[in-house]
């Protein structure tokens, strides 16, 4: 069917061959419908397509801005970059001390602003804040979150690191940290990795992270079960062990549950 919006002559159809294809129409249909989700308020529905473009054209305008908002906040990314007017040493357990910029700290961690605020962390420039249960390097992948709003590499970043940023946002409170986390451990989440995503959960009450695994261990049972790090993750993680044996006889239950109702349907 020739369409008066992807044919290639559609410039020159006029009443009544002013038809639309198909994917067209759909096209159009789901322009509006998503529009629709992303701003309620608007009956775009009413308007047609043409209010529908000017929307569009109107979101565009917001992600330029945004964008330049984002370019302008980069001057912190600079500071920390350059260590420009630091006033607090982070020192990891592992490695030397990281200069940073308490107003930072404290603007993007509720738990930093109230250790900042604790009498005994008023302290002259000089002083530092100890946290021990990062290394060297995750501290200075949290540091670049902090100032960046991103982590470095992104998903090219090394599992173990993503893990621990993971535990890191949960313990001083960054919740975009702990989303970003939580979209990469997924995303990456397999058989081989199922157990640690698990155990990770459980450390930080991930419900999401935990019933992904959970699901994922299930699915993939017989080559979780057999794998080298199975027997020492059930030593050091019983009660898990146990969760992942009742898990699976749950749905093996509800597996032979559905089938005899099958089977009873068929000869009923």
């Amino acid at each position: 069917m020739d369409c008066c919006i992807c044919g290639p002559m559609a410039s020159v159809f006029r009443p009544p061959r002013n038809t639309i294809c198909t994917s067209c129409y759909e096209g159009g249909r789901s322009m509006i419908a998503l529009l629709n989700k992303l701003e309620v308020s608007k009956d775009i529905n009413s308007k047609g397509i043409w209010h529908a473009w000017n929307y569009i054209n109107e979101m565009k305008e917001q992600e330029e801005e945004i964008k330049e908002r984002i370019d302008f906040l980069e001057g912190f990314s600079v500071a920390f970059g350059e260590k420009l007017h630091a006033d607090i040493q982070l020192k990891a357990g592992t490695g030397p001390s990281i200069p940073a910029h308490r107003v930072l700290l404290a603007a993007r961690s509720p738990i930093f602003k109230t250790m900042l605020e604790w009498d005994e962390c008023k302290a002259p420039s000089s002083d530092t804040i100890s946290l021990p249960e990062l290394t060297h390097e995750e501290l200075q992948c949290l540091l670049h979150f902090l100032y960046n709003g991103r982590l470095p590499g992104d998903e090219n970043m090394d599992q173990q690191i993503v893990y621990s940023m993971l535990v890191a946002a949960d313990k001083y409170d960054i919740p975009f940290l702990k989303k970003l986390c939580e979209k990469q451990i997924l995303r990456s989440l397999d058989a081989s990795n199922a157990l640690e995503v698990l155990e990770i959960s459980e450390t930080c009450s991930n419900k999401k992270l935990r019933e992904s695994a959970m699901g994922s261990i299930v699915k993939h049972m017989e080559e979780v079960v057999f794998s080298p790090g199975y027997e020492t993750f059930a030593v050091n993680n019983a009660h898990l062990s146990v969760e992942i044996t009742r898990t699976l006889l749950r749905e093996n239950r509800d597996r032979k549950l559905i089938g005899t109702s099958q089977y009873a349907t068929n000869f009923s």
